[in-house]
């Protein structure tokens, strides 16, 4: 029998926890209106992540981590689109395309990318299926669980903060202030950021300019701020709808209601018994 249910009662962090405990193997598929996940377990560690839009082939994960370009990946897709992961692995270390450390490498950031990202979801329904394990021609690398707990909650506690501080980047633009910028060490990003602003360029028009993402942005700017070296200052001609500017918390990152220990207690000895 699966064990299904709504995130909207349990959190991803709460299912990780679970399978850390009851050390499970199998694959639990996680789905909402926008995107689905399919994450696969081997006695209660991470082994391999895939989604709607990237199915976890080696390719997508060595080009995420731009230890290919873009005319290599279409060039091996061409030549090789056959071979298995494993066998194309073996078959760039050979050719000293990559090394067996950038594969792996590779794949962690994958999977930790896509496992961070799911930490936010707070609609969806999840599925575990006991004993599900993936193709035998993917490459699988075994990740601790409690790591990935602490460090994408962290993660989501930066992302509240920093979406509490700049709720909405559409409404508000930076100010140079006169603080000298030669005495400080600037990241090129940070330059980047600085050479967009102007009275009428709102942060989220700033962003958009440097193919950034908001979160992103946030970072760079609260730290500018934090350092002195910007103001949030009204865009120029800018008209803020009337409650606009009062709303300091959105939907993303929303706090999840409390789980009362019973009912958690329940699942820990359902998911046993899978």
């Amino acid at each position: 029998m699966a064990l299904q249910g709504n995130l909207q009662d349990f959190s991803t962090t709460q299912l990780l926890n679970l399978i850390s405990l009851a050390k499970k193997t199998g694959s639990m598929s996680l789905e909402n209106a926008k995107d689905s996940a399919l994450l696969y377990f081997r006695e209660g560690k991470l082994v391999h992540v895939s989604t709607k839009q990237w199915q976890g082939r080696l390719v997508d994960m060595l080009l995420a981590s731009k230890k290919l370009k873009p005319e290599q990946v279409s060039a091996i897709t061409r030549q090789s689109a056959k071979l298995s992961d494993k066998a194309l692995g073996i078959d760039l270390i050979r050719a000293g395309i990559v090394s067996q450390q950038d594969i792996v490498q590779s794949v962690k950031n994958f999977m930790l990318g896509i496992v961070y990202s799911l930490f936010s979801w707070t609609e969806g329904q999840f599925k575990f299926n006991q004993g599900a394990r993936p193709s035998n021609d993917r490459i699988t690398v075994p990740l601790n669980l409690d790591n990935i707990i602490l460090d994408g909650t962290r993660r989501q506690n930066e992302i509240q903060h920093l979406t509490d501080e700049l709720p909405d980047l559409s409404v508000v633009a930076l100010k140079i202030t006169d603080k000298p910028l030669r005495d400080v060490k600037l990241t090129s990003d940070d330059w980047r950021v600085i050479s967009h602003i102007h009275p009428r360029n709102t942060i989220e028009k700033i962003a958009e300019a440097n193919n950034m993402d908001p979160m992103q942005i946030r970072k760079i700017v609260y730290g500018m701020l934090q350092a002195g070296l910007v103001e949030l200052v009204k865009p120029e001609g800018f008209k803020p709808k009337k409650g606009l500017m009062g709303s300091r918390a959105g939907k993303d990152g929303a706090s999840q209601p409390a789980i009362k220990r019973s009912v958690v207690e329940r699942l820990i000895t359902r998911i046993k018994r899978i």
